[in-house]
């Protein structure tokens, strides 16, 4: 499992390791991995020109210490100084005694231009808010060049707790980060400016619980439900699908897809798209009669398509059962019923509905992702899964986030969502907890858009036709 950590514990488990160490020795680590990185990107060092924006403090300090490594295998190499007077002094004695020369920011555009790599050492992970005036200015023209532009541990001028980007900052092709990732290189809007990413371990000891999980397919595959040779389609469990409406009857066919996918042993449907829904997958079980009168379910999936429908929404929430909302449920779900419910809730909203149940525009939900997903959580007291181009699903108990590492920008489509719901709520109802349920869920659909879009337009039915293809690209890596 991938895992990010905030400023805070980073820095507490510096000081820790650096108390312990030879004075620089922590800081020579980083250098070593930066400037390897560096050669990495380059290919050959020898004759390249580096120019390297060197801000105050530390991170500055590791992108003078790795100019210098840089420069002794034959690197020309510049370091624009941003604050001359607090330059790290060591940082700066090194890139000289090698070679190094410094200049003002006055002069840096034409070498920026010329450049064949650009090191951002700007601003470290304690920064906030946008670049200042001289620092933005460079940050224009290093976008505009040619140069590979290599962050220092974070991209100067994003939020390294938050993956706020509220100013000026700069666009990396690659992030060189230190001892663990921070959230704010998983969590857009920052992680767009993050480029690729290398970890770089320099020893830090940090303590088991994260800000952020990211998983992988090995923890996917564990978490996947198998059946066994006593299993039968109830023990796998049974997924209620309250959804679909008249006006759209699509709604209800994709979320049933979904479940159908994601491993439950059968699926039931109530509501008014049955013949749509059985006409296309008969091994649905349909009833008209509302969800009270259903059947034996193992979880529900309510409010895709389901228009103004309050009614079954409101006997979805009043079950014992596990409880995915979507779409139309969000919007007509009563806050205290759901904050009631002694079942777990998940939540599934795209930054618009969100947005609407929080009272805030879209755009500050798009640009705090993070927060706008915990304070959802607390609010209705349910796992949110924040869907977008970081899906982040946050449990309804606080601890790590989880952040979703797959997906595709193909995935924006029409229906995409409704088999997301349908998906996750099979995982739901074969046993999984609303986080390990959404945190799956939100793995296999993004890694199934990849396949199915493999670079071109793709429609929801494409995705969950590609999720046993997902399914069987974890279970056999």
């Amino acid at each position: 499992m991938r895992t990010a950590y905030s400023v805070e514990t980073v820095r507490a488990a510096e000081r820790e390791l650096m108390a312990r160490l030879p004075e620089g020795a922590l800081m020579q680590r980083a250098a070593a991995g930066l400037a390897a990185a560096c050669a990495d990107l380059l290919g050959r060092v020898y004759g390249r020109r580096v120019v390297l924006l060197v801000g105050s403090g530390d991170n500055g300090g590791d992108a003078l210490f790795a100019g210098a490594r840089l420069a002794r295998r034959g690197a020309g190499v510049t370091a624009v100084l941003l604050a001359p007077e607090r330059a790290h002094g060591g940082g700066l004695t090194a890139l000289r005694r090698a070679g190094g020369r410094t200049v003002a920011p006055g002069g840096a555009e034409e070498l920026i231009e010329r450049a064949d790599l650009l090191l951002d050492g700007i601003v470290g992970i304690g920064g906030k808010g946008g670049l200042r005036p001289d620092a933005a200015r460079l940050a224009e023209v290093a976008e505009r060049s040619r140069a590979a532009v290599v962050a220092v541990d974070l991209p100067s001028g994003v939020d390294a707790d938050t993956g706020e980007v509220r100013g000026a900052a700069v666009r990396a092709d690659l992030t060189v980060t230190f001892g663990t990732h921070k959230p704010g290189l998983l969590i857009d809007p920052a992680r767009e400016y993050a480029g690729s990413v290398r970890l770089v371990d320099i020893g830090l000891a940090l303590p088991d619980e994260a800000e952020l999980e990211a998983l992988q397919h090995a923890d996917v595959r564990r978490l996947l439900p198998v059946p066994t040779g006593e299993s039968d389609k109830y023990r796998r469990g049974v997924v209620g699908i309250a959804a679909g409406s008249a006006r759209y009857p699509g709604a209800a066919v994709l979320a049933v897809y979904g479940a159908l996918r994601g491993g439950a042993g059968a699926v039931r449907y109530v509501g008014p798209a049955g013949d749509a829904v059985i006409a296309r997958f008969p091994e649905t079980l349909v009833s008209d009669r509302g969800p009270e009168h259903a059947g034996r379910v193992q979880a529900w999936v309510v409010g895709p398509g389901a228009g103004d429908d309050a009614s079954a929404v409101g006997e979805v929430l009043a079950s014992d059962v596990p409880v995915l909302i979507d779409a139309d449920g969000l919007r007509l779900a009563d806050r205290d019923a759901v904050r009631a419910r002694t079942a777990p809730t998940l939540m599934t909203p795209h930054a618009g509905e969100a947005a609407a149940l929080l009272g805030v525009p879209r755009e500050e939900v798009e640009g705090a992702r993070l927060a706008s997903a915990r304070e959802l959580a607390g609010r209705y007291d349910a796992t949110v899964l924040l869907k977008g181009s970081t899906t982040l699903v946050a449990d309804a108990g606080g601890g790590a986030v989880r952040v979703n590492p797959t997906g595709t920008a193909w995935l924006a489509t029409a229906g995409s969502g409704d088999v997301l719901s349908g998906l996750a709520g099979s995982l739901l109802a074969s046993g999984l907890s609303a986080l390990d349920a959404g945190s799956v869920g939100a793995y296999l659909h993004g890694l199934a858009g990849r396949f199915a879009a493999d670079g071109a337009p793709v429609g929801a039915h494409d995705v969950a036709e590609a999720v046993p293809a997902a399914w069987r690209d974890v279970r056999d890596a």
